[in-house]
Formats: structure tokens, sequence, C-alpha cells
């Protein structure tokens, strides 16, 4: 029987989930995948498993449906895998003017980003409690710490998951759980690429402030073995979310204005 950690991340067919798998698989930990695309992630299981001799479960679920989080649960219950650390990667992200999108595609974002996001450490982190052990990593985005018009419904969730992630990690503090949370900035995965795709502005961003999303998973997977509470990677991400916090929100709402309503 493997002595090896077991990490379970979702969204990891694409992505910094799929550059966390990267990195951790190299470390000697067991890994549990999930996410939609059940092809992506037998084809990621099958390479990380020859590459580095490690043990690598393949759940395809859609965790935006309803109830798929305890779904994934029993899963695991019945095959008696323990989740030592937790990498609730899964998210989706739409760019445009709030009016111009469905209202189908709002509620996407909140049933994956919030919804099925909160039901995941709702199912798996009171186990860790039990056991007086494990980690969380929760990925938010530097969205989270300001209003942005063009991606109002998206910053609005990941808002969310960053005022939940700072509350839980204090009220774990002391149990042997910690939680980190992740807040990238625009970083080179195919969800920016979408969204790059349906607006010239974003086409146009400079290099500099796109960050390579192996960078990006190194740091998140550093900082949750540290078990620190944030970490916003890049030095203009960095003092770009210090400056959102210290600025009258006034501000701060007109300046996203502008910069949001030029990417529509």
């Amino acid at each position: 029987m493997s002595m090896r950690k077991t990490v379970m991340i979702t969204g990891a067919s694409s992505g910094i989930g799929e550059s966390l798998a990267n990195i951790i698989a190299a470390q000697d930990y067991d890994l549990i995948l999930v996410a939609r695309s059940t092809d992506k992630l037998t084809a990621l299981a099958t390479r990380l498993g020859a590459e580095h001799n490690v043990t690598v479960t393949v759940l395809p679920a859609d965790l935006a449906v309803p109830g798929s989080a305890g779904e994934l649960f029993q899963a695991l219950k019945r095959r008696k895998l323990q989740v030592d650390i937790l990498v609730n990667n899964a998210g989706v992200l739409k760019h445009g003017a709030f009016n111009a999108m469905l209202p189908a595609q709002h509620q996407e974002m909140i049933q994956l980003n919030v919804v099925g996001f909160t039901d995941m450490l709702a199912h798996f982190v009171p186990p860790m409690v039990a056991r007086g052990s494990g980690r969380v990593l929760n990925v938010a985005s530097i969205a989270a710490f300001q209003p942005i018009p063009s991606l109002a419904t998206y910053a609005a969730t990941k808002a969310y998951v960053l005022s939940l992630s700072e509350s839980l990690a204090e009220e774990l503090r002391g149990s042997g759980v910690t939680l980190t949370t992740l807040c990238p900035g625009i970083t080179a995965t195919n969800m920016v690429f979408q969204a790059q795709a349906s607006s010239n502005a974003l086409q146009n961003l400079p290099s500099m402030v796109i960050s390579d999303v192996q960078d990006v998973a190194g740091e998140a997977w550093r900082a949750c073995l540290k078990g620190q509470a944030i970490v916003v990677p890049g030095t203009l991400n960095l003092a770009a979310t210090v400056a959102a916090r210290a600025t009258p929100k006034w501000l701060v709402r007109r300046l996203t204005g502008l910069l949001g309503r030029s990417t529509l």
C-alpha cells in the first residue's frame, strides 16, 4: 500500500490545474484528477503515472452540476481513497458586458465558481479537521480584490472565493488544516485565450502582464505547502492588489471602470 500522500485537483485537464498536476506528481504525491474531459484526464494520468511512478486516479465530473461534489466524495469513500490535499481549482470565466450575456452564462459562473466550489470544501474539509491534518489550495484571482466591469459576475464570484477562504484560514487555525488562496493575474491558459478571442483590447495586452502558467502553479504549490494564507504571483500583480486595498473604493471603481469598459 502506498505511503504517499494524495492530492485531489479539480479542473485538472488544462491550465493551472494541469500545471499543478505535473509539479505535484514530480514531487512523489499520488493524484486524483477531476474535470469534465475524460479523454484529457486519462491522457494526463497515463503520462504522469509513467513518468513519475505515482498512482493517478481519474474521476470525471462536472462540478457545476448540483450534487456532484457529494457524488465525488462518496465515490472516493467507496474506493477508500483519502484526500490529504485538496486543490479547488475548477472555475469558469466569461468576458463581456453584463447585459450582453445570457442569464445562463451568469448562472454557469455562479454554479461552478461559488456553489460547486463551496460544496467541495463542505465535503472534504471536515474529514481533514477530524484527522487533524490536511491542506487546501483554493484558486481565486486578482479580480477578487476589486470590481471589474466586463468581468462583473466573474470578479464577484472570485471575491466570494477569497472572502470564504480567508475566513476559513482563520477558522481552521490550530486545527492542523491549512488553507491557501491563489490569486493569479492574467495567466497564459485556455480560459484566458478564449476571453482574448472575443476582445480586440485583450488581444493587445503586453506580454509583461501575462504570467507563465508553470511559474504560477509552482508559486501556488510552494505557498500551499507552507500554509500561507494568500499568494499573489508576480510583482506587478502583488502591487496592484496592495494598491486596490489601500485606495478609496470610489477611485478603484472609477479606474477599473475605465479599464474594464475599454475591453468591451
